[in-house]
């Protein structure tokens, strides 16, 4: 990443929006922006194998293993405008089993990338297939989004789910609905 190529663009814009870029509250805007971006976009320069790391540990587990309540920020890529909320990731084994904070960790690699939150939740959920090959993957988030309620129809309570099913989450109605309450309670 290039720092000075994004502080000039931030100078520039900071211009073109009307304000004067070396007004004392602005002159170091630029540095900050760069910075920032830097680690908004973090997600690009990392890989899953990077973040797995070889946890993946032999287990006979048989049963759902899920991890709720994954707070996610990201960047709406039509807008560049923030979107965080929820992520609920559930998995049944098939013999393997992940170290439980490689889910978050995973979660927060593709978010820290620009994003819809449909994409989002489904790159999780094969992040989570390809690594495990478990019997089933299921992946719901929920997010509240600044392009949403800071502009356009300014909704500011509105909540946009989506969910990626695999595997015994998409064919077995009672697997997803085990996995739906577990994560609404």
């Amino acid at each position: 990443m290039n720092h000075e190529n994004i502080e000039k663009i931030v100078h520039d814009l900071l211009g073109e929006i009307g304000e004067d870029a070396s007004r004392e509250g602005l002159v170091k805007t630029p540095v900050r922006v760069a910075k920032a971006w830097e680690y908004f976009s973090h997600g690009y320069r990392q890989s899953v194998d990077e973040i797995v790391n070889n946890a993946i540990f032999h287990e006979e587990a048989k049963d759902m293993v899920i991890v709720r309540d994954v707070e996610f920020f990201s960047l709406c890529e039509h807008h560049l405008l923030p979107f965080f909320g929820k992520a609920h990731v559930g998995y049944i084994p098939n013999g393997k089993v992940i170290g439980l904070s490689k889910i978050p960790r995973i979660i927060d690699m593709y978010s820290r990338r620009l994003q819809v939150q449909e994409r989002l939740t489904h790159q999780v959920a094969k992040a989570i297939q390809e690594v495990l090959n478990p019997i089933g993957v299921a992946v719901v988030m929920e997010g509240r989004h600044m392009c949403m309620q800071m502009r356009g129809v300014e909704k500011q309570n509105s909540l946009a789910s989506t969910s990626a099913m695999l595997g015994q989450f998409r064919k077995s109605a009672e697997t997803r609905t085990e996995f739906l309450s577990i994560i609404k309670n």
